[in-house]
C-alpha cells in the first residue's frame, strides 16, 4: 500500500538570448622574415599565430559578455527560500557580478530550457544533480572555483534503530541500496514523460537486474511476507524515483511497503522516533546538515546511496562557449 501526501516540488531555471561573436579569416603568410617587393619586412607565421591567439581571446571574452548583456543580467531560479537560489546569490556576490535572481516555477523553467535549447540560445539555469532535465538535454555545470555552491553532496539512507533486530531482510536490502546519478535520472524522466511511479521503478528494475540482485542477495523471496516497512520522503522528484525503486524491490520479497511524503523535519523524526522505518533521502553533508545533526544520534545513519553525485551549480547547455562561472566576470 503507498500513501501518497502533497508533493513538494524542487526546480530551477533561467532564459538568455545569445549574440555570437565570429572569428575573421585568417591572412597566409609567405617566408618568415622576408620583405616584399616595395620592400616592406612581411608577417612571418609566428607573427600570424599570435595575432589568432588575441582574436580567439577576445572572442571567448565577447561572447560570455553577451550573454550577460542580452538578457539584462537577470536570472530566474525557483522559490526565494530554496537553497539554489540562495547559492546563487552567493556566487554573484563572491565573482561580484551585476546579475539580479528572478523567482520561477518549474514549469516555467523546463518551458524557458525548452524554447531556448530548440533554437540553440543561451541559458542559465540554476540547477542541480540528479534532475531528470540532464537526461533529456545535453546540459553542463559550470565551473565553481569561489566554491559559492559548495562541494558535491551525497544522499544517504537512514534506519531506525532496532530494524536490524525486527525486519533484517528489509534492513539488508535498505542498506545495500546504492546506485548512481544516472540511474536515479532515467526513473526521473519517464515519472516527468507521465509514466506512473510504482511503472516508472519496475521499468527501471527491469532493466538492471543484476545491480538489483546485489541489494537482496541472500534474502528469500517470500522474506517479507505479512510484514510491512514505511518509508518516509521529502517529496522531491529525486526521493520519489529512490523510494519508489526502493520499495518495489522489498515489496519483490513480500514486503508490505507504506511510502509517507512528508516535510524534511519529519522525514528526520519519524525515524528517530521509530513511527517510519527508514528513508532514502537524506542530502549530506550541507543540504539536511542541521536535521542530521539534531537527529543522528536516534537513528542509523546507512551511509550514501547516491555517492557525491548531488551536486548544486550554475547550469548551460553543453552547446554554450563558457566553461565557469568566472567567464561571466566584466574585464
Amino acid at each position: 500500500m503507498v500513501k501518497h501526501w502533497k508533493r513538494l516540488g524542487l526546480v530551477t531555471g533561467l532564459s538568455l538570448t545569445l549574440v555570437a561573436a565570429g572569428c575573421g579569416a585568417d591572412e597566409e603568410g609567405e617566408d618568415a622574415g622576408g620583405e616584399d617587393d616595395n620592400g616592406d619586412a612581411e608577417e612571418t607565421e609566428e607573427d600570424e599565430d599570435d595575432e589568432d591567439d588575441d582574436e580567439d581571446d577576445d572572442t571567448s571574452g565577447e561572447a560570455s559578455g553577451n550573454y550577460g548583456e542580452d538578457v539584462e543580467y537577470s536570472i530566474t531560479g525557483i522559490d526565494g527560500g530554496s537553497g539554489v537560489v540562495q547559492s546563487t546569490e552567493d556566487a554573484i556576490e563572491d565573482y561580484d557580478l551585476d546579475w539580479d535572481v528572478q523567482t520561477s516555477s518549474d514549469a516555467a523553467m523546463i518551458q524557458e530550457l525548452d524554447n531556448a535549447y530548440q533554437d540553440e540560445e543561451p541559458i542559465f539555469l540554476t540547477g542541480w544533480t540528479p534532475h531528470w532535465k540532464f537526461q533529456e538535454y545535453d546540459l553542463k555545470i559550470l565551473d565553481d572555483p569561489e566554491n559559492s555552491y559548495g562541494d558535491a553532496e551525497s544522499i544517504h539512507s537512514i534506519a531506525r534503530e532496532g530494524l536490524a533486530d525486527d525486519h533484517p531482510d528489509a534492513y539488508q536490502i535498505i542498506d545495500n541500496f546504492q546506485w548512481d546519478e544516472a540511474d536515479m535520472e532515467e526513473v526521473m524522466l519517464e515519472i516527468q514523460d507521465d509514466v506512473d511511479e510504482v511503472e516508472a521503478a519496475q521499468n527501471w528494475i527491469d532493466g538492471n537486474e543484476d545491480m538489483v540482485s546485489e541489494w537482496t542477495d541472500g534474502v528469500d523471496e517470500d522474506a517479507g511476507e505479512g510484514e510491512s516497512i514505511s518509508l518516509s520522503l521529502v517529496a522531491w522528484d529525486t526521493e520519489i524515483a529512490s523510494t519508489n525503486v526502493l520499495a518495489q524491490v522489498l515489496e519483490s520479497v513480500g514486503y508490505d511497503v507504506e511510502q509517507n511524503q512528508v516535510e524534511a523535519n519529519y522525514v528526520f523524526a519519524s525515524v528517530a522516533d521509530g513511527d517510519a522505518d527508514a528513508s532514502t533521502a537524506v542530502w549530506l553533508p550541507h543540504t539536511h546538515a542541521d536535521y542530521h545533526e539534531d537527529y543522528q544520534e536516534d537513528y542509523e545513519d546507512l551511509g550514501p546511496n547516491l555517492e557525491e553525485g548531488a551536486q548544486l551549480g550554475l547550469t548551460v547547455p553543453a552547446y554554450m562557449d563558457i566553461e565557469s562561472i568566472e567567464d561571466l566576470q566584466e574585464e
